[in-house]
């Protein structure tokens, strides 16, 4: 892209996807400012990426010096003012609607330079109800990773009806050139691609165990040794989060109607709860052992 080539990112929110958007943009070369809500969860979200730029020391995948160079690129800031200067934003905040709306509108006053681009990852919230929360949305456009981000190579980018053509061609750029991945595009359309086909799916496996059909170990060795999945769907949904893959659920029943799309009762239960798969310890397996 010239002269315009995306050097300068910003990722809203350090969980698991922000934080591994950010090494691997880091690991790309790439300028990235890491924005979080609170003190403790910044320095949660630095510890992750040393955390994870360790292991791949480890792994061979990146040697020590390179690790070290990745690191110095990447800052952790609390609050959104230190993202001003940025060409473009990834939004990783939690799976809410409202939340994400709230970081949109405040993105679109704070970043400066109007050709900016503003990307969420959102799972399946529709991009269109994003970009109105700006004036700018031109330039609002999805891009999704997938987890972990430094070992998937998939990226959805998801264009609204709003979202430039100039802008797609810009995230499509930075996604393949910039960081090696390959992309597919998507509508506008909760679920996008992936998880409009991946979430009934997920929610099969629940009511199948919600109703006593089969053990979470024996679904789960079916569809590895019986369809050569990588990995079954109540321990997918363990990974993703248990949290996560309810709210994705909600927003595509709520644009669908279809009941395939309906979080099972279990899994609405096993969330209020507590029970969000790893990242509390337990969902479908316990993981404090």
């Amino acid at each position: 892209m010239g002269e315009n080539r995306i050097t300068r990112i910003g990722v809203v929110g350090g969980g698991l996807m922000g934080s591994g958007i950010a090494e691997v943009c880091a690991r790309s070369g790439l300028d990235v400012i890491v924005s979080e809500m609170r003190e403790d969860f910044a320095a949660s979200s630095e510890q992750r990426i040393q955390t994870s730029l360790a292991r791949a020391v480890k792994s061979g995948k990146v040697t020590a010096e390179e690790s070290g160079e990745a690191s110095s690129r990447i800052a952790v800031v609390v609050g959104l003012d230190a993202l001003a200067d940025r060409q473009l934003v990834i939004e990783a905040a939690t799976e809410n609607e409202k939340l994400k709306l709230a970081v949109f509108g405040d993105l679109d006053r704070i970043v400066t330079d109007p050709a900016a681009i503003l990307a969420s990852n959102t799972s399946s919230i529709p991009i269109s109800k994003l970009a109105v929360a700006t004036g700018r949305p031109d330039k609002v456009v999805g891009v999704h990773f997938f987890n972990p981000a430094t070992v998937q190579k998939l990226v959805e980018i998801i264009p609204s009806l709003l979202t430039s053509a100039e802008t797609v061609d810009s995230v499509v750029d930075f996604a393949t050139t910039a960081l090696g991945k390959t992309v597919v595009r998507a509508k506008d359309r909760a679920g996008f691609v992936v998880n409009a086909l991946l979430i009934p799916y997920l929610l099969s496996a629940v009511r199948m165990f919600e109703a006593g059909h089969a053990s979470a170990e024996d679904i789960d060795n079916g569809m590895v040794l019986g369809c050569a999945h990588p990995m079954g769907p109540l321990r997918l949904l363990d990974l993703v989060g248990l949290d996560t893959a309810k709210s994705a659920a909600e927003s595509m029943y709520a644009e669908y109607g279809e009941p395939h799309y309906a979080p099972p009762a279990l899994l609405s239960r096993m969330v209020e709860a507590g029970l969000l798969g790893r990242k509390s310890g337990r969902g479908f397996y316990d993981y404090t052992a």
